[in-house]
């Protein structure tokens, strides 16, 4: 497995990024794919551990260390098979997911020295689609069930539960609200860090597949309960947790003051129809960037005319020439950061609720294979920082938002917050940060209630739907997978359940079809299933704690 010795020899090189400077004046995606050479040898780097934890990192299973000696011996095409194998987008994850798997990687003991894994896995499938390996796989004729299912929610969960349910043979409703499928990956996540020509092109696998793609449809409301049931033999729910955490102080109702998905949804649809009508993106000084509307290889990032058709989206949100304040330090956050910059923003400020993490893994917190509570750089406030408008702050809690004489927010007062729940202020340290534009990325609480109401679904205490069996809801024939079952987190997790759910769907239609729809009992055993058979156990990875999102190594 890998080279004997490899990773004595070989040092590791990790994901690398375009210039600061120069990728905050574009849209185009920042993370650079190395020369294959330098890739086999990053494989080479593989240990033959008697025991690879990153198996266990890894929400997917993946079989890292299969595809990492693939590519070491040059084999890649049966690298994207293994891939493939427990990962139906790898393109989605090698760009998106923080990598779990590298912190439990056997190297990671001594501390950033783990196999680069996340851009092998990146490159293994960028590789497989300019090669022309990934096609369409619909299923063979004489496997066709006739039996309809209908996934609600186009997402990471419901394209996985989507392909695996077609692929099986069924006949699959793949229903998106917005004019668009890949949920956030699409309409959350800038371009910067996924193209949608990315997202585009497996909403394509699908649709030759013979999965049938229904957008702007919203269903509990253009499609009813009862005409979903009565047209289809089971139902996915994938419709996320989209209900976002609020924040509950004196002067929220001020104008300016908006929960950062809203901003996020308006940015991507201002760049889609901007890609889409060919318009060159002005960068924050004004110039016009070389390249901003092309990947390096010519494929331009516009998708879909479907894709470019604008939805309703309320009041314009916008951060140029504004100073702008972020509160929240994940994921979300760097994004609405990024696009802030990128707009033209006067100044950045990100705030944190908990203290700022040490700089290095606290193994008495956190020991390996645990994903490390640490301090990482996110890649939009090094561009912040490079550009010189952006800060970052740890431990501050908001106390009231005060306006100006038209209604507008005009400044945040905050306050050092205490270290422990409830992270109340520290009497003394009251400041004030200018802001006419505040934005909101504190998280998600769980789904919208209104379809869930509707179907009857019993739900746990947090607001997400309960499973009472795996992926199983408490209202037969209707499942549910991703974030809407689990609550929010990872996409690698979001993939992984809407697998294991088509899996369920399958085996509950197969019963269906012999007699047994129903049938009360303990779930039949099924190799496959093995270690995923409760999708609560496992790693969680950053969402429990502060996290820089895609981060600077």
């Amino acid at each position: 497995m890998g080279k004997l010795g490899g990773f004595l020899q070989i040092e590791r090189r990790g994901v690398p990024y375009r210039d600061a400077h120069e990728r905050a004046r574009d849209y185009r995606e920042f993370m650079v794919v190395r020369p294959e050479q330098e890739l086999r040898e990053q494989g080479a780097r593989c240990m033959d551990c008697g025991v690879p934890f990153c198996h266990n990192g890894c929400p997917l299973g993946n079989l890292i260390p299969d595809w990492n000696d693939l590519v070491y011996r040059d084999r890649w095409r049966e690298a994207i098979v293994q891939l493939h194998a427990t990962n139906n987008f790898p393109d989605f994850t090698g760009r998106l997911c923080p990598a779990p798997c590298e912190a439990a990687c056997v190297l990671e003991i001594r501390e950033g020295d783990a196999v680069t894994i996340k851009q092998i896995e990146h490159a293994i499938v960028e590789r497989a689609f300019a090669e022309g390996w990934i096609k369409a796989e619909p299923p063979s004729p004489r496997h066709l069930s006739g039996q309809r299912v209908a996934v609600v929610g186009s997402g990471p969960a419901g394209m996985a539960a989507a392909q695996q349910l077609r692929r099986a043979g069924h006949d699959v409703t793949l229903f998106e609200r917005d004019e668009a499928a890949g949920g956030l990956v699409r309409f959350g996540v800038p371009d910067f860090k996924i193209e949608k020509r990315i997202v585009e092109r497996r909403v394509q696998q699908l649709v030759e597949e013979g999965v049938e793609l229904r957008c702007g449809v919203d269903v509990g409301r253009d499609l009813t309960v009862q005409e979903l049931r009565e047209s289809f033999d089971a139902v996915v729910l994938a419709t996320g947790s989209r209900v976002p955490r609020d924040l509950a102080v004196p002067g929220r109702e001020l104008q300016g003051v908006h929960f950062a998905m809203d901003y996020l949804y308006q940015r991507n649809r201002f760049i889609t129809r901007e890609l889409a009508a060919g318009n060159a993106l002005r960068s924050p000084d004004g110039a016009l960037p070389t390249g901003a509307l092309h990947s390096p290889d010519g494929a331009g990032s516009a998708p879909t005319a479907a894709a470019a058709s604008v939805a309703s989206e309320g009041e314009p949100i916008t951060a140029a020439g504004k100073h702008v304040v972020v509160i929240g330090g994940g994921d979300t956050g760097a994004d609405c950061v990024g696009n802030a910059l990128r707009e033209g923003a006067a100044s950045i400020v990100q705030l944190e609720l908990l203290p700022e993490p040490p700089a290095h893994r606290p193994d008495d917190r956190t020991p390996w294979p645990e994903w490390p509570l640490k301090y990482r750089l996110s890649y939009a406030m090094e561009e912040a920082r490079e550009e010189g408008v952006g800060e970052q702050d740890y431990a501050v809690t908001t106390t009231r938002f005060s306006g100006d004489a038209d209604g507008g927010v005009a400044a945040l007062h905050v306050a050092q917050a205490q270290p422990r729940p409830p992270f109340a202020p520290v009497e003394g340290t009251e400041r004030e940060l200018p802001a006419q534009l505040v934005l909101l990325a504190m998280g998600f609480l769980h789904p919208e209630q209104e379809l869930l109401d509707q179907l009857g679904v019993e739900k746990d205490p947090r607001g997400n739907v309960k499973a009472v069996a795996p992926y199983t809801t408490s209202v037969e024939g209707v499942f549910a997978a991703g974030d809407a079952r689990r609550g929010q987190s990872l996409i690698v997790w979001a993939i992984n359940e809407g697998r294991q759910c088509a899996r369920m769907v399958d085996r509950y239609l197969a019963g269906k079809r012999n007699g047994r729809a129903g049938v009360s009992g303990a779930v039949p055993e099924d190799g496959a299933l093995l270690g995923h058979a409760d999708a609560d156990e496992g790693p969680e990875g950053p969402p429990s704690h502060v996290s820089g999102g895609v981060s600077v190594e």
